[in-house]
């Protein structure tokens, strides 16, 4: 599992952008600057989409005050799902959405997470952190259902 001090690794998500779907290197996204990513276990879910992913987007703005260049949401869902979730969650300068479709990523950092006798397949535990020119800072994990240690708020007193 990844952990503070680790380089993050390199994968590849897809983004939607204004001529559709585009691909999203992590080393390039991570390269020179500071990120606070969040993971979440699947857009549209109602830990995620009640609590979660709005406490990003209210906090966007103190988050970035802090030295953040940028706020963004990975979940494993395809990148359809994500940018629909991002509109109806008013993500729009705010919070990157970032689909990681086949949970390549969530696998590549240890963090997948078994949901497939719920009928939502292998997924992304709920966690959130700072990555700084590609190095994890922060690390938080949730180890419950809750969305305590992951949130914006609990990160925000962090930086």
């Amino acid at each position: 599992m990844i952990k503070v001090g680790d380089k993050f690794p390199s994968a590849t998500l897809k983004v939607m952008g204004p001529d559709g779907p585009k691909d999203v290197s992590t080393d390039e996204f991570f390269k020179g600057r500071k990120v606070a990513l969040f993971g979440v276990p699947g857009a549209f879910t109602p830990g995620c989409s009640a609590k979660h992913l709005p406490g990003f987007v209210m906090n966007a703005d103190k988050i970035k005050a802090k030295g953040v260049s940028e706020v963004a949401c990975v979940a494993v869902n395809d990148v359809f799902v994500m940018d629909a979730w991002g509109k109806v969650q008013n993500t729009a300068g705010k919070v990157t959405m970032l689909a990681d479709g086949s949970g390549k990523l969530a696998k590549s950092l240890g963090l997948e997470l078994d949901l497939v006798e719920r009928g939502l397949g292998v997924r992304s535990r709920r966690y959130a952190m700072i990555v700084d020119n590609g190095v994890v800072k922060t690390f938080n994990l949730e180890e419950g259902t809750g969305v305590d240690k992951s949130s914006a708020e609990t990160l925000l007193k962090g930086l």
